[in-house]
Formats: C-alpha cells, sequence, structure tokens
C-alpha cells in the first residue's frame, strides 16, 4: 500500500497538468451527468402520470438535498483532508479520516430518516406542498428517506475516492446505480402501475445498488480501506470535517432552503408553476454536471499538490479548467435559449402552462449560467485548499446570500416573473463576489514550496 501511495503522488505531482485532470474528470463527469440524468429521469416518468406528481418530486428534492448536503459534508471534509495529506505522504491520518467520514455520514443520514418520517406530513407542507400536492409528496418523500444513510454513505465513498484520484471505481458505482434506477421507473410506474410510489422505491433502490458496489469498490486498486477499527471521531478530526466541508454544508443546505422559498413562491401561482421551475431546476443542474465534474476532476490534482506545495500546478489546473468550462456553458446557453420551448416539453408537453413558465425561466437562468464557471471552480478552489472562511462565503452566495433575498422580494415587485429570474440575478452577484474571494489567493501561490504543507485557518 505504502508503495501505491508513493506511486500515486509521483503521478499527481509530476504528470502534465491538462491531461492528469482529464483523465480524473472524465469518469466524474460521466458520473455527475448520469446521476444528475437520473433524478431528470424520475421527473420525466412521472410527468406522465400529472402535473402534481411533477410539482411532488420537486418538492421532495429540497429533503434530498439536505442528505446530500451532509453526504458532501462528511464526503468533501474527508476527502480533501485525505488528498492533502497523501500529498504529504502522511498515509495513516488519512486512512483514519476515510473511516471517520463514512461512519459519521451513515450515523447523520440514520437520524434525518427517523425524523423525517416522524414528521413526514408537516415537512410536506412546510416544503410547499398544496392540497393537491400533499397526497402524492407524502408518498415520494416516505420512501425517499429510507434510503438516506445509503446516500450520504455513498456520497462518502464517492468524494473520497476521487480525492484519492481513483474516481474510475466511484463512477462504475454511480452508473450502475443510474441505470437500475432509469430501467424501474417506467417497470414500476406503468407496467407494475404504481404512479408515483413505484419513483420513489425505484430510487431508495438505486442508492441501496450504489452504496452494496461503492463499498465493493473501495476494496479495489489504492483505495483506503474502510475499517470500523479506523473509526476515530476524536475533536482533532472532526474538525477537519468541518473546516474542509462546511462550504458544502452550505451550499446544499442553502440550495435546500433555496428550493422551500422558489416552491412556496412558485405556489402562488398554482401547481403548473411549482412543476415548471422544478423542470427547470433539473435541466439546469443537468448542464452544469459538466463543469462541477470537471472541477471534481480537479480537486485531487489541487489537493495533492497544495498538500507538495506545488503552487504552479494548482493555478495551472484552475485556469484550464475555467477556460473548457465557460466554453463548453456558452454552447450549452445558446442552444437552450433558442430551443427552451422544446426542452421543457420533453418533461411535461400535456400542460401549455407549465412549458410557457418553464421556457421562461429557463432563458433566464441561461443568460448567466457560463458566469457559474467561475463560482464552481473559485469555490473548490478555496474549499480544497483549506480556506474556510471564503469558501463558506461563497458557496452560500448562490443559493443564500442573493438567492434567498431575492426570492422573497422580487416576485412582490414583478410577480411570477420574480420567480423565473431570481436564480439569473443572484448568478450574476455571486460571480461578482468571487472575484475579490479568489484573486488575492491566486496571487499567493506563483511560486512553488515543495514539501511545505499550509495548515493555516483564515479567521
Amino acid at each position: 500500500m505504502k508503495q501505491k501511495n508513493i506511486d500515486k503522488y509521483t503521478l499527481m505531482t509530476t504528470a502534465p497538468v491538462p491531461r492528469l485532470i482529464g483523465s480524473l474528470a472524465v469518469p466524474t463527469i460521466i458520473s455527475m451527468l448520469i446521476t444528475s440524468f437520473y433524478v431528470m429521469a424520475d421527473t420525466y416518468f412521472v410527468g406522465k402520470i400529472n402535473t402534481q406528481s411533477t410539482a411532488a418530486v420537486g418538492i421532495s428534492f429540497s429533503v434530498m438535498a439536505i442528505i446530500q448536503a451532509f453526504g458532501f459534508f462528511f464526503g468533501h471534509g474527508s476527502g480533501n483532508y485525505i488528498s492533502r495529506k497523501l500529498g504529504a505522504r502522511e498515509y495513516q491520518s488519512a486512512e483514519k479520516m476515510a473511516s471517520t467520514g463514512f461512519f459519521c455520514a451513515f450515523i447523520a443520514g440514520t437520524l434525518i430518516t427517523v425524523f423525517g418520517l416522524i414528521f413526514l406530513s408537516p415537512i410536506c407542507k412546510a416544503l410547499g406542498s398544496t392540497s393537491t400536492i400533499l397526497p402524492y409528496s407524502e408518498t415520494y418523500l416516505g420512501i425517499i428517506l429510507l434510503g438516506a444513510p445509503f446516500m450520504a454513505s455513498s456520497l462518502v465513498l464517492n468524494n473520497q475516492m476521487r480525492f484519492q484520484g481513483n474516481a474510475v471505481y466511484a463512477m462504475i458505482g454511480i452508473i450502475v446505480g443510474a441505470v437500475l434506477n432509469i430501467g424501474l421507473d417506467p417497470l414500476l410506474i406503468f407496467v407494475f402501475d404504481m404512479g408515483i410510489a413505484g419513483a420513489g422505491i425505484a430510487t431508495l433502490a438505486s442508492q441501496i445498488c450504489s452504496f452494496i458496489i461503492l463499498l465493493y469498490m473501495d476494496r479495489k486498486g489504492e483505495n483506503i480501506r474502510i475499517r470500523f477499527s479506523n473509526f476515530t471521531p476524536k475533536l482533532s478530526l472532526l474538525k477537519e470535517i468541518l473546516y474542509g466541508g462546511s462550504p458544502s454544508l452550505c451550499r446544499q443546505g442553502l440550495a435546500s432552503t433555496a428550493t422551500i422559498l422558489l416552491n412556496v413562491a412558485a405556489g402562488r401561482y398554482g401547481d403548473a408553476a411549482i412543476a415548471g421551475m422544478s423542470i427547470v431546476t433539473r435541466i439546469c443542474m443537468f448542464i452544469n454536471s459538466f463543469v462541477i465534474g470537471f472541477g471534481q476532476g480537479f480537486q485531487p490534482v489541487c489537493g495533492f499538490n497544495y498538500g507538495a506545495g506545488f503552487y504552479t500546478r494548482v493555478r495551472h489546473g484552475f485556469w484550464f479548467c475555467i477556460k473548457l468550462g465557460v466554453i463548453f456553458l456558452s454552447i450549452c446557453s445558446i442552444i437552450g435559449y433558442i430551443y427552451a420551448p422544446e426542452i421543457v416539453s420533453w418533461f411535461r408537453k400535456e400542460d401549455a402552462q407549465v412549458i410557457e413558465i418553464g421556457a421562461r425561466a429557463l432563458r433566464w437562468q441561461l443568460i448567466t449560467l457560463p458566469l457559474g464557471t467561475w463560482v464552481i471552480l473559485c469555490n473548490m478552489l478555496l474549499q480544497t485548499i483549506r480556506k474556510p472562511v471564503r469558501a463558506v462565503i461563497l458557496s452560500s452566495a448562490r443559493q443564500g446570500l442573493f438567492f434567498i433575498p431575492f426570492i422573497l422580494i422580487l416576485p412582490y415587485l414583478l410577480g411570477l416573473q420574480g420567480v423565473e429570474m431570481c436564480q439569473a440575478a443572484a448568478d450574476l452577484c455571486s460571480f461578482l463576489l468571487a472575484i475579490p474571494l479568489t484573486i488575492g489567493v491566486l496571487k499567493g501561490m506563483r511560486e512553488d514550496h515543495p514539501q511545505a504543507i499550509q495548515d493555516n485557518v483564515e479567521g
């Protein structure tokens, strides 16, 4: 194992940066796209039932975002630490952190399941369910909650493998679960006539399957093994998880809050508005998956080289990802803007009002979509190199500092148009905020300091 770690260190600190990021990003991009695709599959197949079912899936997404928030919190928190320790050749510390992050996530997911099922009806109402949507959201969300421990801990395994530079193993687990979900959706919803319950069961089965496969893949290749004997929930490791994972927790937690407020604001204009905004959220999430996946391919390179003191490689990788992401999102934005009604109609062509609302909202979001490349990559950079204050501020900006005030104010000023344009306004403000937060950090990494490990934490 030690020799494998040395070989990995050599690869991560000497291979050409673009090629290295590309090799790590491709399986991660595939994983992200497929994950987004199977979330969209639920929306697509459920859209064949009725508008209320489509809205129920959108409402339940905010709870899934909370589950993901804890998964990313422990996954990114432990993964960032692991990549830096591997870069510094401190292998025993990395092994303890891997098991600690995994078991903490499983425990957190179990608590979410218990709490969620006890308060299922009040939660659905608080999320924005109208009286016509409530029965569907209770059915779907009640099933989804059962998978919380498996979803959270799967995200930890997935991210830990990525940060070790072993994204292919993580990809296998994600793909198998996604393919299972896509296959089960039409079978359970239509063939067995289970309706929205079938969509929930398909998602639950795929999450459990991914968990089992990821746990198996964790024992392959150069991955650090998860062992209960290495579970070390002491303050020093939990503090590192907090530093490395708090930006993800804030980002996902605020995304959940933003989704709730979006559903409540859209609900004032009927079920079609909730369904239309839910569809647009899925579409933009799918498009952004490319940039997020590429950024996640950059993170292990960033962590290894920052831990080893090779700062010019960190800067090189950052700007490489920025250029590629802007080009890709610009192309997607132009195409999506032109064909917005047709794209939305793929999910709910039976309801003209859903298409009309969704198309307008999609066009608003696509205007600022390329700016998201800078925000996403800056956040990943700051989080990976352990700049917790800056990373938390930036991760909180898009769905928290800016979106929440906008969704509370703009609908009162502009009506439904205010709901549709909120995300675009928040994206623009987040972009402007990310510039001063990151430029100074990049300027401070102009010279290499081999073997120098920066452990300082910003106040």
